[in-house]
């Protein structure tokens, strides 16, 4: 296997996509896109593929993978015969909300090769998909769930497929698909081209590329440097707190972050429905999303926070599995995640196309260890921050008011309110004056609340029990344990629903084929709620929308 590793920094001058030997239409369609310069993925990853070498390739959302593989891929269909009415490319990923993503730029990348995408996935009308297959595609995107629900039914049929492309291959084994996969390429040709994309890569997904794989190139791109001084591009900070102020916890750290859009993540829909509600009564618009969701709603949801529309999404880690928006600011881990390959792959949804993100952690005091071992494995340390204050906040909201003060002191248009000004001044201090009207501006937005905020309490670090976690959070049979305290599903036997039947393994996580597990019965495993205290819900208020100004979010987050 031929290795390639690069740093995200690119060491010289790039040398641009017309160095790849791209077909002239898709250069133009990148021109129009505004693309200019490849990311160190797409550098390293586009002249093998173009080449026809199979590839496996580790990289975090963000990189510019999609392009990475899209690219060489309509440059192998731009130079073949077309096959009639069959598809000639297989796009495999975990979730219908990322094929939808992968289809649509595949289809942007490809418009002047009037290249024919189609996703294919569950939660959708299965009609459709069948009379688009039945028409002819060249490229088809799909979760493998559905993907193998056609080949079932004969719908889809795999034989002049000419390149393969696993997408987050992790993902896909981690939501159980491993052995869809291997009914999938089996039904591929076998001189098919693959390329497999990962964001980390533990030994089943080497395993897997051993299996289906072909002396493939290895690309490798490594964690972006920052020079010195320089703020890294995921700021990474962790809060201890006990689980019963955890809502008001986070409440008070939005505030003094005035996130412009963020996902919270949490262990069971419980904890999501709950959480939506106390933010919306600290003025934040927040959505759910979680396994109890139709499709339809998922897709008004997503709709929404792609749009702006809404502050927050509070979601459960498996529904929100694929997200991928590139204005999300800050991601939040209402609870640390138990797998390190988890946080990572839940951060790399900030810091998107050379932004700056944040990454916020809300720990327990016995989760102390857990945030040790996130450090250990991602090589990069987590900040341990004291909780807000009350004076913090206050602090906090007279910045805030002084920048709204200032902004309107910029925009103008005060003459109307000179003469009444003048009036008062005659009469009374100008600085008495000015402090009255900013006195009523504040009485206004926060009503009596602000006589009512108490600091949360401190809650020291503390080390887990050493008779139950040994070393990097394993216990001392060497099982690495779940949340539960239980070992890997693979170490209990098969996998049982809540009446103790066995289940399908490869429904197993299911994310696509029609409505997702979760949605067939009572709560995941993982949506269970939690054992300990619940948070505080305050009672529930419509959320104020975008059109309510930082400022006064904030104002009335204060005294609720």
């Amino acid at each position: 296997m031929q290795d390639a590793t690069t740093d995200s920094a690119p060491a010289g001058p790039a040398a641009g996509f017309a160095s790849f030997g791209l077909d002239p239409a898709l250069l133009a369609s990148l021109a129009e896109l505004g693309y200019e310069e490849p990311t160190p993925i797409q550098r390293e990853s586009i002249p093998p593929l173009v080449a026809g070498r199979d590839l496996l390739g580790q990289a975090g959302t963000g990189t510019g993978k999609t392009a990475a593989f899209a690219l060489p891929l309509l440059q192998r269909l731009a130079g073949e015969p077309a096959a009639p009415n069959r598809p000639r490319a297989l796009v495999l990923v975990p979730t219908r909300e990322l094929a939808m993503q992968v289809a649509e730029a595949i289809h942007r990348y490809g418009r002047n090769q009037n290249a024919r995408v189609l996703p294919i996935y569950g939660g959708s009308s299965i009609g459709q998909q069948l009379r688009a297959l039945g028409r002819g595609v060249e490229i088809v995107v799909a979760t493998p769930g559905r993907a193998l629900d056609h080949l079932q039914r004969g719908s889809l049929v795999l034989d002049d497929v000419r390149t393969v492309v696993l997408d987050e291959a992790d993902e896909m084994l981690d939501m159980g698909f491993a052995e869809d996969l291997d009914a999938i390429l089996q039904q591929t040709p076998a001189e098919r081209q693959t390329a497999l994309f990962s964001a980390t890569l533990p030994p089943r997904i080497l395993d897997i590329a051993e299996q289906h794989l072909s002396d493939p190139v290895r690309i490798s791109i490594a964690r972006e440097r920052t020079a010195s001084g320089e703020v890294p591009r995921v700021r990474q900070v962790a809060y201890v707190v006990q689980r019963a102020h955890k809502a008001a916890a986070l409440g008070r750290i939005l505030d003094m972050e005035s996130p412009g859009s963020a996902i919270v993540f949490c262990r069971t829909r419980v904890e999501v429905d709950g959480l939506v509600e106390a933010m919306a009564s600290r003025g934040y618009s927040a959505d759910a999303l979680h396994g109890g969701f139709q499709q339809e709603q998922r897709d008004r949801v997503m709709k929404r926070f792609r749009a702006n529309q809404t502050d927050l999404l509070i979601a459960t880690d498996v529904a929100a599995r694929g997200i991928d928006i590139d204005h999300v600011t800050h991601v939040v881990n209402y609870d640390v995640p138990t797998d390190p390959d988890a946080y990572v792959h839940r951060i790399g949804r900030t810091g998107r196309a050379g932004r700056e993100g944040v990454a916020i952690t809300l720990a327990q005091p016995r989760e102390h260890r857990l945030l040790k071992l996130i450090e250990r494995v991602t090589g990069q340390r987590l900040e341990i921050a004291r909780l807000p204050t009350v004076a913090d906040l206050r602090n906090r909201r007279l910045e805030l008011t002084r920048a709204s003060l200032e902004e309107a002191l910029g925009a103008g248009g005060l003459e109307p309110f000179h003469a009444l000004a003048e009036e008062l001044a005659s009469t009374a201090d100008p600085l008495d004056v000015a402090a009255a009207a900013l006195k009523l501006y504040h009485e206004r937005v926060h009503a009596s609340a602000e006589h009512d905020e108490q600091d949360v309490p401190d809650a020291p670090r503390e080390p887990e029990r050493r008779e139950r976690f040994g070393r990097e959070g394993y216990q001392r049979d060497g099982y690495q344990r779940d949340e539960r305290g239980g070992p890997p599903r693979d170490d209990r036997g098969p996998a049982r629903d809540d009446r103790g039947a066995v289940r399908d393994d490869r429904g197993a996580g299911r994310d696509d084929r029609g409505a997702p597990r979760e949605d067939r019965g009572g709560p995941r495993r993982d949506e269970r709620e939690p054992r300990g205290p619940r948070f505080g819900v305050h009672a529930r208020e419509e959320p104020r929308g975008r059109g309510w100004s930082n400022t006064t979010r904030l104002f009335i987050g204060l005294g609720r």
